[in-house]
């Protein structure tokens, strides 16, 4: 995506709308995106905490402004926090469903040394409070639905397959889906009753579990090991006819594509999310690249590689930055500390205003369209195009 400092156009927005309805008094407003305008943040107040597992807890939050929630299943939210000292930021999948929105759910596994995994199970009582931001995220269900769906998911990647599976069973969907999930023994299969209940009652729904191990007090007597092309074949004849979506650690989704590859599936019905901070430090920063130059516009000789300026408005620095390099790896090279957290173009923690110049900005879902028509960006996955200048 190639993004010019231009001006933003004047467009209806379904925050107009949702506003309009608000002022009627037909509904409260939503906590959405393109709802808020620049108000991008909101207080959650935590009102149930349920154990899923034995590591596993859902936490459900209300909005502190009593706002309800608007967000496609899929996405996901990022929750700001400090702990003893440290601020941390972290992305979490929603794991309820946009059909009931007065209450928006995060499921998370205790991770051993993750530091806020930890926090929320050990913290997160009813009535805490907790800063998050907007959902965001492009993992979610194609529009218009397809007839035929396939969820793959492993661990807690079961999250945003289980706020599209529990919207589809809100919905009333007739589409046909089959779920599998992997996990290390019965006892950690997540939502484990509730899905065998919706397929209790929607035939269209079919759940497989697949697990490794027996749990010392269940023997496991379903599909045992790790998912294969056989088995996969056998549970999905009609393979070629489903819109697959998986998500779970990034070992696993290299089998699974390994395994769409091994039987002929058509890749462009396949999608994909994974992401997991757990284990990043509170501020994942790497050291000052020695000789940094600070770039002034000048031409590139002959044979250099090129590079742009990089004005950095508010911290008072102008850095170069390689035309394969990212803003952010300009910045930290620089010594420059910009916030920033997954890296990968998803969270939105590094969104900034580019004043002027131009980037090639290729992100995973962690900026709206119009945030983009304000000239908006992730340095995080911003390329320069020419000499740039933003507000950071």
């Amino acid at each position: 995506m190639v993004v010019a400092a231009t001006g933003p156009d004047t467009v209806v927005t379904a925050g107009d709308l949702f506003g309009a309805q608000a002022d009627f008094g037909l509904m409260p407003p939503p906590w959405a995106p393109d709802c808020w305008g620049e108000e991008e943040q909101a207080v959650l107040v935590c009102r149930k905490v349920l154990e899923i597992t034995h590591d596993v807890k859902s936490f459900h939050f209300e909005a502190d402004s009593h706002r309800t929630f608007s967000f496609d299943p899929g996405q996901f939210i990022t929750l700001q926090l400090e702990i003893d000292g440290a601020a941390f930021t972290r992305c979490y999948t929603i794991s309820s469903p946009p059909t009931r929105p007065h209450l928006i759910s995060i499921t998370v596994k205790r991770v051993p040394g993750g530091p806020v995994s930890n926090w929320l199970h050990d913290h997160m009582v009813p009535g805490a409070r907790i800063t998050a931001q907007a959902p965001l995220g492009g993992f979610t269900l194609a529009n218009p639905s397809a007839p035929k769906y396939l969820f793959l998911s492993a661990g807690s990647g079961i999250t945003p397959l289980m706020s599209m599976t529990r919207t589809m069973y809100d919905l009333g969907s007739d589409a046909d889906v089959l779920f599998v999930h992997s996990a290390r023994t019965p006892a950690d299969i997540i939502f484990r009753r509730e899905l065998e209940a919706m397929a209790a009652v929607m035939p269209n729904i079919r759940v497989v579990n697949v697990c490794e191990d027996d749990y010392p007090s269940e023997r496991w007597m379903g599909l045992r090991g790790r998912l294969s092309a056989p088995i996969l074949q056998a549970l999905a004849p009609d393979l070629d006819e489903r819109e697959t979506y998986t998500c779970g650690p990034a070992g696993y989704m290299a089998s699974i594509r390994g395994i769409l590859g091994e039987v002929g599936y058509d890749m462009r019905g396949y999608h994909e999310e994974s992401f997991s901070f757990e284990n990043l430090p509170a501020s994942d920063v790497p050291p000052p690249v020695d000789g940094a130059a600070e770039g002034d516009g000048a031409a590139t000789p002959p044979g250099a590689p090129i590079t742009y300026s990089v004005e950095f408005v508010r911290s008072g620095r102008t850095v170069t930055c390689a035309a394969d390099g990212t803003l952010l790896d300009a910045a930290y090279a620089a010594g420059l500390r910009p916030p920033a957290s997954c890296t990968q173009g998803m969270c939105g923690t590094c969104k900034t205003t580019m004043l002027s110049g131009e980037v090639d900005m290729q992100h995973n879902g962690g900026i709206r369209p119009r945030e983009v028509a304000q000239n908006k960006i992730l340095i995080c996955c911003s390329k320069p195009l020419s000499n740039v200048c933003i507000d950071a």
